[in-house]
């Protein structure tokens, strides 16, 4: 994605994230909507898109800022590109990104959301005429859209008394698995909701197993479970928008690995870090930290030595070699801010496909 900025005959900015066209996508449905119009009064409903596409490949859509129009506006959908065979329009104002709301924030950062999502990207839009009734009539954008769509990443530690779930599955179906969460226990303190509905187990998809095969799949899991689950209320926002539910979008939040955010103000004596080129363990090669000196800027923001580097700025390093990387964090003169992963996280993510 490649970020522009242009001036415009009456001097306005816009700010374009513009993803282009490779042909070897595949054909995605088209989205579904929930209602044209609910009010009478021209302001039909938020529409939402799942866009998948791979390293190779872009969305196919530009993002504008426009001198006289509110919002984020969806502008340049490229003939069979992704964004166009998924169904968004020219005029289309974006209102969320991975279920956070984005009308109200700075163009550049959404731009920047869109650009951190990666291969894969939920957006909720509602169309140009649609957006100009609600914001005349006042109303909150916001409260269009559903409260919660994130379904959670949950890793669970078994303990004497097993995992602290059970599983129900409707007789002679495969892939409905509802969890019964045992009350403080190990999978209620990792963060499974009760009643959930099991969507992966250890990044694997179990649409296709049998009741028998998902109990065989736990036993061979040892003491540690990585489950992908919704509530109920996800699940039904999904099936009811013809969406498929993925670990992409999902909270991580009660996950035991975390990301970091470095912020380093640079000293007499400099950063105090090396950053090296090396193999990953998900494959591929990455950026990481090394020869963190002691006392300086970089070990005083919580710099540790095999961090690999996800972003700098804010902006993902993702596809750039070392010297791009190197010329991202020279960008500023005195001061950076790093996002890093450690080695034991990198790891987890990369064995539950993240």
């Amino acid at each position: 994605a490649a970020m522009k900025q242009t001036k415009g005959l009456e001097g306005d900015k816009m700010s374009i994230i513009k993803f282009e066209f490779d042909p070897k996508v595949g054909i995605d449905n088209p989205a579904l909507t929930l209602a044209e119009d609910t009010d009478g009064e021209g302001v039909g409903e938020p529409r939402f898109y799942l866009l998948t596409k791979d390293n190779t490949e872009t969305f196919g859509f530009c993002l504008h800022e426009e001198l006289g129009c509110q919002g984020h506006i969806i502008r340049q959908i490229e003939l069979g590109g992704v964004a166009q065979r998924r169904g968004l329009q020219d005029g289309d104002r974006l209102l969320q990104v991975n279920g956070h709301f984005v009308d109200h924030m700075d163009h550049l950062r959404v731009v920047q959301k869109i650009k951190a999502s990666g291969n894969q990207v939920l957006l909720a839009v509602l169309d140009g005429d649609s957006y100009e009734a609600a914001k005349s009539l006042g109303r909150d954008l916001s409260q269009m859209l559903p409260d919660d769509i994130h379904p959670r990443l949950c890793h669970v530690t078994r303990d004497k008394s097993g995992f602290g779930f059970s599983v129900s599955c409707p007789e002679g179906t495969k892939g409905t698995f509802q969890l019964s969460v045992l009350q403080d226990g190990p999978a209620d303190r990792a963060g499974v909701p009760p009643g959930s509905w099991l969507l992966e187990l250890n990044g694997d998809s179990v649409k296709n197993y049998s009741h028998t095969q998902l109990t065989k799949k736990l036993k061979q899991s040892g003491n540690k479970v990585t489950l992908l689950v919704a509530s109920s209320a996800v699940e039904e926002f999904y099936r009811l928008q013809g969406l498929r539910v993925t670990a992409a979008l999902a909270d991580t939040s009660w996950l035991p690995f975390k990301v970091r955010e470095l912020h380093l103000v640079k000293g007499p004596a400099g950063y105090g870090f090396l950053l090296k080129e090396d193999d990953c363990s998900s494959g591929g090669v990455g950026q990481f930290l090394w020869d963190v000196d002691v006392g300086l800027p970089a070990e005083q923001a919580g710099m540790k030595e095999g961090d690999r580097v996800l972003a700098v700025n804010g902006e993902s390093i993702e596809g750039l070699d070392h010297e791009q990387t190197v010329h991202r964090i020279r960008a500023h003169e005195d001061q950076v801010t790093l996002l890093v992963i450690d080695p034991a996280g990198d790891e987890f993510y990369h064995s539950v496909s993240l």
